[in-house]
């Protein structure tokens, strides 16, 4: 029963337009790295407000650039 309430409160809180900042999604409350777009056919993105999120844009940056060089 608790999971799916926890589950309930994490879908409200990516479907709250004031989380999102034209294609950005960021909410400091919401632990997950990855949520649903606010239209979930249209895929998933990175929450913008965890600092790990920048890392893994880093990361896969740098593997791009790096994949290119060689």
């Amino acid at each position: 029963m608790r999971r799916k309430l926890d589950q309930h409160l994490l879908d409200s809180m990516s479907k709250n337009l004031g989380n999102w900042h034209g294609p950005f999604y960021c909410n400091r409350k919401d632990p997950r790295l990855i949520v649903p777009k606010y239209n979930p056919m249209l895929g998933w993105t990175f929450n913008f407000a965890n600092p790990y999120t920048y890392l893994i844009v880093i990361a896969i940056v740098l593997i791009i650039v790096g994949s290119q060089l060689f």
